[in-house]
Parts: structure tokens; sequence; C-alpha cells
């Protein structure tokens, strides 16, 4: 099957909604509605799949022979889920939809016959604490609006038997980025599109070797995991390499989307917890590390978990409006000898923070260790709900020679396809030209007409205290200076110690404390907006 046959169902699984619609559900509540549905025929045609192929390998005759147990726990041995009505009575979610008058007390019998965990991340037997994707409570709301059996009938319609995982995790990133659309009120939620996801794989690729090494992958901020599962997969395409994933999230209702889609795949752990409190893989180390933390979210709540913090991992603590450099600095701390990364950011962890602040230490710590190969600028109007732009952060502790203490800047602000559509605020995408020819632009780290190289120093600045006054070392006024009808003085340029730039001329025509209260505000004026436009045209 080919991933366009599968896409076909992108707009059958939305048309689920209409029903929601018609029984006053607002659109904001409808991924909450649809989550536990879509895993549930996720999960279905996965385990039909998986025994269609049992029956293949052992034959049909020799699986009948087989005694029940012994059937269960070959199934279980597989670690992909259990039901008792596909296995031991060939029934589905479908055949079970045939009945009206028995079918609230089969579906219920069919949901209990799942496996433990599939039972806990569907949530249902979920009261209190945590519900995942609590398909009880939806339950209860769709037979209070008297929908819960056309609702299921839909769901059952949809067939995902005949495609594989690949391409079941390609539609499952098509409906997550539509539910992120319109449901992600929790500020700096950030769905990663599908471009930014393949141009991350191919600069993980571009450094990475055919090997019979295991490759580990970590994403300590996965939701649902599409960036980590969409990772693997391109890696998996293009390089000869074995992979195995990690992963870690604190949403109920993402985490167990991204665990059952983890128990599909050859090798891979997906945890839940607050990574920043709780790192379920304290003791583990990674070739490769990327992740799209939120942006400008306070972790006001954990803050003195993260002041007691004894795993040495935060350097510096950063503001508590934005926990953004938090995960950054453990990231790198998760990062194998050799280890590389790619994390997406917005750009206060570029520039928040003036010289000497935590923020300004976290960055010169990372300059410090020439853990950065480069900062790429993406498009603005990239992701699905913000049009702001953002930057992907390049770390890397094997750096190569000629790359070390030094920092590609590259300005892929105009390396786009318009879309032919809008996807919310999504108007463009960095297409399969554009993103391999950055790649490119990374991999000769040289000087070109939208990217530049610069030493590691160029980065570094101090905060000076200063002092303005009227009057000069012998109480002369600067006026008293002045030529007899003139108000100002031009100054000349100063040229840098670097020889590359000079300052700009600007003139003087009183001294005003309040204009020009500390060195900071002319860094702020002059060199941010330089770095931020990066055009070298």
């Amino acid at each position: 099957m080919s991933t366009n046959n599968i896409l076909q169902y992108e707009s059958t699984i939305w048309a689920t909604a209409d029903l929601l619609r018609g029984c006053g559900i607002k659109e904001s509540e409808w991924p909450s509605y649809m989550m536990p549905f879509f895993a549930l025929v996720m999960i279905e045609s996965r385990l039909v799949r998986m025994f269609d192929e049992m029956k293949t390998e052992i034959g049909v005759e020799a699986l009948t022979d087989i005694s029940q147990e012994d059937l269960i726990e070959l199934i279980q041995d597989k670690g992909q889920g259990y039901n008792v009505y596909i296995f031991e009575k060939n029934q589905t979610l479908k055949d079970i939809c045939q009945n009206d008058k028995a079918f609230e007390i089969d579906f219920e019998a069919y949901l209990r016959g799942f496996d433990a965990e599939t039972k806990d991340l569907l949530g249902v037997d979920a009261t209190e604490g945590e519900k995942f994707l609590d398909i009880k409570g939806v339950i209860t709301k769709l037979k209070a609006k008297k929908v819960l059996l056309g609702y299921t009938k839909e769901w059952s319609s949809i067939d995902l038997k005949p495609f594989n995982n690949s391409e079941i995790t390609t539609l499952e990133e098509h409906i997550k980025r539509r539910w992120a659309d319109i449901s992600a009120e929790t500020a700096g939620e950030q769905y990663t599109p599908d471009d930014v996801i393949g141009l991350i794989a191919e600069i993980i690729a571009s450094k990475i070797d055919d090997s019979d090494k295991l490759l580990k992958i970590y994403d300590c901020t996965c939701g649902g995991g599409n960036l980590l599962f969409g990772v693997e997969d391109r890696i998996n395409a293009k390089v000869d390499r074995m992979t195995q994933t990690f992963g870690q999230d604190w949403n109920d209702a993402l985490y167990a989307l991204a665990k059952i889609e983890s128990r599909f795949r050859t090798d891979s752990k997906i945890e839940h917890g607050n990574t920043l409190v709780d790192d379920k893989f304290d003791d583990h180390g990674f070739d490769v590390v990327i992740a799209n933390p939120p942006y400008g979210v306070s972790w006001k709540g954990y803050q003195k978990d993260i002041a007691n913090d004894k795993t040495q991992r935060f350097q510096y603590l950063p503001s508590i409006s934005d926990g953004q450099l938090l995960f950054m600095q453990h990231l790198i701390s998760k990062l194998a000898v050799k280890g590389m990364g790619v994390v997406v950011h917005n750009g206060s962890t570029l520039f928040s923070g003036d010289a000497g602040s935590a923020e300004s230490n976290i960055r010169k710590w990372m300059l410090d260790t020439d853990i950065v190969e480069a900062v790429i600028q993406l498009p603005t109007d990239e992701f699905f709900n913000t049009g702001i732009y953002t930057y992907l952060l390049v770390l890397n502790k094997n750096k190569s020679p000629e790359y070390q203490d030094r920092v590609m800047l590259i300005n892929a602000s105009e390396k786009f396809k318009p879309l032919k559509k809008n996807k919310g605020s999504k108007r463009k995408e960095i297409d399969q030209i554009s993103r391999l020819e950055v790649v490119e632009t990374l991999a000769k780290f040289q000087d070109n007409e939208y990217a530049r190289v610069f030493d590691k120093e160029f980065f570094y600045f101090n905060k000076q205290a200063i002092i303005l006054t009227n009057v000069d070392d012998e109480g002369k006024s600067f006026a008293s200076h002045l030529k007899e009808g003139k108000s100002s003085l031009k100054l000349s340029p100063v040229k840098l110690e670097n020889g590359e730039r000079t300052l700009t001329e600007f003139v003087i025509t009183s001294y005003d404390p309040q204009k020009f209260s500390s060195l900071a505000e002319r860094f702020e004026q002059d060199i941010k907006p330089f770095i931020d436009s990066l055009d070298y045209k």
C-alpha cells in the first residue's frame, strides 16, 4: 500500500466529527472525543493484522491445535496487546456494532477484553488520577447525547488492516496535526510539521554512517510521538542502522498515543512524567536528541524541585516564565560522548536576558563547551498555530576539527514554498529542495549569501555598569566644549578589534540619563537586530 492511499482516510476520520458538531459539542473539544476512538481502531487493526500474519506463519490448522493458554502466551509475547473478542471470539468492533440492542453491553465487554496496559492507556477503568485517553468519560458523555452507537459505528467502518505500521504512523501524524491546530490552548504547545521533521531528519542523517551499532534517539517532550517516530522512520529510509527510540511526556492523552504507537515498533520505550523533575531515563546516554519543547511556559509549579535538583543537569536557572533553556540543558546532559541533536526553539532562548543573566550564562556555557554547531532560522508561518520565527539549534559533541570553536548561522527564512492552501497559521513549507540545500550548506560550513561562520567569541558580551553625568573630570559641562552656536558633536566610528565591523556613527545632542541608561539597551537596539536579520546578500 502507498502512503497516498492511506491518506484518503484522513477526511473519513475527520468526518466522524460531523456527529459531534450535530449534537452541540464545541470544536475545541473534538480531539478529546476523537483520540480514544482513533487509538481504538489503530490498536484493533494492528492486532488483527498481527493475528493474520501469525496464521500465515504458523498455519491456520496448527494455530487451531494450539491450546488457548499457549495461544494467549504466544500473542502476549509479541508485546503488542491482547483482546478476548479479537483472538478468542474472532469479532471486531464492526461486528459488535451490528447488534443495536446488545451494543452497549457488548461494547463494554469488548473494551474490558483488552490486556491491562491497553485498558489503562485507553482509560477503560479510569476513576480518579491519570485517565490518559479517558474513553470511559467520553462514552459517558456520548451516552448522554444519545449518539454512542452512531459515533462508534462511524469509527468501526475505518479499516486500517491493509496498512503497515509506517503508513498508519503517517496517517496518525496528519490527524494529530489537525487536532493540534484546534486544541493547542496551552501556552507554548507546538506540533512539529512534517517538513520541519524532514529537515531535522536530513540534518541528522547527514552526520550518521551506516553501522551495525544501535542508534539511540531521544525526545524529552515527545507528545504523541510524531517528531520522534517521524525522525526515526526517515533515518531508517536513508541510513543502514538499527534504531531505538526513547520518549517522555506528561500530557496524559498524548503520552497514551505515543505509548500505543511504541508497542508496534521494533524497539521503543515511552514513559509518562515531567522530564524536568522526574527523568525516566536518568541512567541513559543518547546518540541523537531531538525536541520541540514548549515555548514561554512557566516552571513555577515545580520551582522548588528544580532548584533542589541533584542531577547537575542545570548549570543555571533561567527566568521562571520560560522553561525552554531548562529543557536544552537537560538534553545536553543526555548526549553520549559523540552525540548530536537538533532542537526547535523560538527566539527567546537566543536573545532573552542581557549579559550576566542566567539566560546569557547558559548560552555562554554552551559556547564554552563548544557544543553548538549551528543556528538555523526557519521561515515565519511554518507552524500551525503561530506565525513567529523559529530556530533549529544543531548540537554536536563530535565536531570536525575545522568546525571546532566556530558556529554557523544559517538564514533559511526564505527557503520555503508557499502552501496552496493554508493550514491554520501555517502558510509555508520547507520543500525537499530547500531542505537539501540547507543540509549541504551546513555540511560545507562555509560562508555563502545566506549563511556565515563565526568564531564563538563573536557571541560573547560583557555587561558594564556606567554612570552618565553632565560634567567631565574637571567639572566642565559638555556644552562648554562645543563651538559657539553648536548644540551637538558628531563622533567618529570606532573600529572593533576583530577588524570585521565598525560601530555605526551617531550624534549625541545632550546627556540624558533616561535615554541611555545601560549598555544592555544599546545591545538591544544595535546588535540583536543584526543577529536576528542575518542578511548577508
